[in-house]
């Protein structure tokens, strides 16, 4: 089969591979699509003495061999997953390998690029929102509308990947006023989103620093922010935040202390009293296994009832071949509110068959 790996630079290279064979827990499937995420060309050029690997985690195919203790998925099923990451049979080729817990079906009415475009990014969101900051689930019952529509979120990069989902998993969850930080692309994709009823707020980012932070604390007006979702992480964005999260507050006889968690390691301007945390999608292949397999169905259910939509995607052509444009075109900075997918039947070499 064709394979596309990737080296410090990146520069990709596509080889001729086996195909691989799933273990017992999980599924081989027949890539229809893939997508890329920045991590994709980031990774290589942290490790450079690592042999160059197939970075890609997004899949999006049809089922072709399932291992002997799946029971969840046989061969002709339409599925996506995320796939180990830094593991090898990746997304990009013709075959790649997923745990069953990280392999979800999708509704027939959601093609394979939109799916494409959903593993790695949505889980992030869900492990972000409901994990590191401890927001209450949409099926949580503890927890009233009243409280849920009175707890501040800020999304910063609201029109990313990761924060086009937070946004939408958020609002399922009835989490309100939403404070959505996002460029350009935020008036055509994030500001239809929101309620103003509940308070929910765009504010572009392009507008300078204390603009940002100004609008912060007007969307507040006098609440406590003690949750945020830095879905940027970068140039500023964390000094930023630290100048509206709030201090401790007492709720009752407990101290409450704000959270924000970084999609990108460990920021520096954070003040002590807020407690830090970096959200790593991977942990759902390692300790957060249930929350992966409970939050992937959940998705789908999402995306068949219609409250939960991927992504907008684009094309590269040449399948493969195209990975080489899609990392340096996120290198770049290019992508705005787009997720860059590839269809491995188009690359040179690959037999076309019916999906």
């Amino acid at each position: 089969m064709k394979e596309a790996i990737v080296a410090d630079g990146p520069k990709v290279q596509i080889i001729d591979s086996p195909i691989p064979s799933p273990n017992d827990d999980q599924v081989l499937i027949r890539v229809i699509v893939s997508g890329c995420n920045p991590k994709d060309w980031k990774l290589p050029g942290m490790m450079p003495d690592k042999p160059p690997l197939n970075q890609g985690d997004d899949i999006a195919g049809i089922v072709e061999k399932v291992g002997s203790r799946v029971w969840e998925f046989k061969p002709g099923d339409r599925v996506a997953a995320f796939h180990e990451m830094l593991t090898p049979h990746g997304s990009w080729a013709e075959y790649a390998v997923a745990w069953q817990h990280t392999t979800f079906h999708i509704p027939k009415e959601t093609s394979f690029e939109e799916a494409a475009a959903l593993p790695l990014a949505a889980m992030t969101a869900a492990v972000g929102l409901f994990s590191r900051l401890g927001l209450p689930e949409p099926w949580v019952k503890a927890v009233s509308d009243e409280e849920r529509q009175n707890t501040p979120l800020v999304i910063y990069g609201a029109s990313s990947a990761v924060g086009y989902y937070a946004l939408q998993l958020a609002k399922r969850s009835n989490i309100h006023p939403l404070i959505c930080i996002a460029g350009r692309a935020g008036g055509e994709r994030i500001a239809p989103l929101l309620d103003q009823d509940k308070g929910d707020v765009l504010i572009d980012y392009r507008e300078g620093e204390q603009a940002v932070v100004e609008g912060i604390k007007k969307a507040l007006n006098g609440r406590p922010l003690l949750h945020a979702l830095d879905a940027v992480s970068e140039k500023g964005t964390p000094e930023h935040l630290a100048q509206v999260l709030s201090q401790p507050v007492k709720k009752g006889d407990k101290e409450v202390r704000a959270k924000a968690t970084f999609v990108l390691f460990g920021k520096m301007g954070v003040p002590d009293f807020v407690e830090q945390s970096t959200t790593l999608v991977g942990s759902v292949h390692q300790d957060e296994k249930d929350f992966g397999y409970v939050w992937y169905r959940y998705m789908a259910r999402g995306l068949q009832e219609g409250w939960f939509k991927a992504q907008r995607t684009e094309v590269l052509p040449g399948g493969l071949a195209g990975v080489q444009e899609g990392l340096e075109r996120l290198k770049d900075g290019k992508a705005s509110a787009v997720k860059y997918v590839y269809r491995i039947q188009e690359t040179e070499g690959v037999e076309r068959s019916e999906e």
